[in-house]
């Protein structure tokens, strides 16, 4: 089977936990061949130039660059400038007006009007070129001109000003450039693949819609993060003007609904983002939850140790991560100090990735100095040398040479956010036998299932207690880290996740219609012209393969 990959400013370019995943497939389902087709949200995004190392049953790596100019050098003639108006006019009429003043009608009588215009564009990217520049003229400013201000246009853009129009066309342009690729060519492209699987909703599955559409191609959409919340969050800090924003949601929104219209299976990775695919009209028939696995076998040592008795240090609680502000390690701090007045002689260990950016490296700074006057260096005696009982450290340093030494480190990990998405480092607490302590915040409930401590979020007192009843009670640490391992090693592994996509992309290929039909000299379409088992993973298979010659010896005697 040959599966088009696509993704959106990660694999197979940025280091990222959608490139990771991604990859964790693409090895592990060496059957299959793959081509990957990446969208580049940013010249940085490139990685040093080119991609990471590939195995072997990748076959091509084509990308497009979402961030630079990209004017084909086409332009429209008037009949083609009136299509194109009647498109556009279509998509943002769709976007600007509200569903109780477009009347008809069903759930919501403006889809079908973006679907047409969104397809309508495409079909004209395909047979003409010249979209990017169609967008950028004084035409599409006009047609969203007219539709801001039309009857039964939403409020918020009636406001709208000509900087409005233009910054928003420079938006659309750069989001619906994939309809403008070369990417769909039935010789090579995603037209002549078996299934398309998009990383993610929004731009990335939109060359998937486009495939679907055009040439029957089954589309997949796995979602680990919801790019519409993602969109919902971002734009809110954005200087844009209340009017560009409105018009940028609504797209977002569209956008999504169609994708998930359209797509033959969706598999969110957790139940929070299985109910955003519900709200925006997903069918719960097509939808498949499927968690992002996590490498067993990488903390089986600490977990087989936890097994037999060797939990950590029962005086050490661990906190193990990126940090960020999301990550609350002030709250935890404070937390601490509430540990250290009923256990005078417990430590905390923060044990992070390393910083990169600047941000990070400034908010670290201020929790070192907060764990400094929150927690003076203690002495045992005059002479003595003073200790902090919080300590700052960095995986891959001496003390946490590797992921499994720093959750190896404590008997009680801690996770403090008060936003999260898939908790994953929870799942690696949990398969290295950790009894843990979580905010109920993203999909934590989900993943823990009664096999850890979930307290209310940004509530030091809260995390305290947690902490120190499972510090005071060695047993119940015991029992709770066994169960924990128990269930992260039923449902969180890789095998477990590559086996819920290896079975989805069979069970799609079968429901898919066929879209290659070859006939013989009677005109009768030829059974079993091209058999599974004609079909071997490698590199040589991208050549032309006739039919088995027994196929054609069956159709003979079949028709004749």
């Amino acid at each position: 089977m040959r599966i088009g990959v696509l993704t959106e400013g990660g694999y197979p370019y940025a280091s990222s936990e959608s490139r990771v995943w991604c990859d964790r497939l693409v090895r592990g389902l060496a059957q299959h061949e793959f081509d990957v087709y990446a969208l580049s949200r940013s010249a940085g995004t490139r990685g040093g130039g080119g991609p990471f190392r590939q195995p072997a049953n990748v076959r091509l790596v084509r990308t497009a660059p979402l961030w630079a100019p990209a004017d084909d050098g086409r332009t429209y003639g008037r009949r083609d400038r009136r299509r194109f108006t009647t498109h556009l006019a279509d998509l943002v009429t769709a976007l600007s007006r509200t569903p109780q003043a477009a009347g008809g009608t069903g759930d919501d009588p403006l889809a079908a009007r973006f679907a047409s215009g969104l397809y309508g564009l495409a079909d004209l990217a395909r047979e003409r070129g010249g979209l990017c520049a169609a967008l950028r003229s004084e035409s599409a400013a006009r047609v969203l001109e007219a539709a801001c201000r039309a009857p039964g246009a939403h409020r918020s853009v009636h406001p709208a000003t000509v900087p409005d129009y233009l910054a928003f066309a420079d938006r659309l342009e750069r989001a619906l450039r994939p309809l403008s690729l070369d990417w769909y060519d039935t010789a090579d492209g995603l037209g002549s693949t078996d299934l398309c699987h998009a990383a993610s909703s929004g731009a990335a599955a939109l060359p998937g819609l486009v495939a679907k559409r055009f040439f029957g191609v089954p589309l997949l959409v796995t979602e680990y993060g919801v790019q519409l919340r993602a969109h919902y969050l971002t734009a809110a800090g954005t200087p844009d003007s209340p009017p560009l924003r409105t018009l940028l949601a609504a797209f977002q929104r569209r956008l999504t609904t169609e994708v998930y219209r359209q797509a033959d299976a969706l598999t969110p990775g957790n139940t929070h983002a299985r109910r955003w695919q519900e709200r925006c009209g997903a069918d719960r028939a097509r939808i498949r939850t499927v968690y992002p696995g996590v490498e067993a076998e990488r903390f089986a040592a600490v977990g087989d140790r936890a097994d037999e008795g060797g939990a950590g240090d029962g005086r050490t609680v661990v906190w193990v991560g990126r940090v960020e502000p999301a990550k609350d390690l002030v709250g935890l701090l404070h937390a601490f100090g509430e540990i250290r007045k009923q256990l005078p002689h417990t430590r905390l260990r923060i044990i992070a990735a390393p910083v990169r950016d600047r941000e990070a490296g400034g908010y670290l700074a201020h929790c070192r100095g907060l764990a400094a006057q929150l927690f003076p260096d203690e002495a045992a005696g005059a002479h003595a040398v003073g200790d902090n009982p919080v300590s700052f450290e960095e995986i891959g340093g001496p003390e946490a040479p590797d992921l499994a030494d720093a959750y190896a480190a404590g008997s009680v990990s801690v996770l403090s956010s008060v936003v999260e998405g898939f908790p994953v480092g929870l799942i690696e607490a949990m398969l290295c036998g950790r009894a843990t302590v979580s905010t109920d915040v993203g999909a934590v409930v989900e993943v823990i299932g009664g096999t850890g401590l979930v307290v209310p979020p940004r509530n030091p007192r809260a995390l305290a207690d947690a902490c120190l009843a499972l510090l005071r009670d060695p047993e119940r640490r015991q029992r709770l880290g066994a169960a924990a391992r128990a269930r992260a090693l039923e449902l969180f592994t890789v095998e477990q996740n590559l086996a819920a996509f290896r079975a989805l992309y069979l069970e799609l290929l079968a429901l898919a219609p066929v879209r290659r039909e070859t006939e013989s000299p009677y005109g009768w379409p030829v059974p079993f012209a091209h058999p599974a088992e004609a079909h071997v993973a490698g590199r040589w298979t991208a050549a032309p393969r006739p039919a088995p010659a027994w196929a054609a010896t069956v159709a003979e005697g079949v028709h004749v």
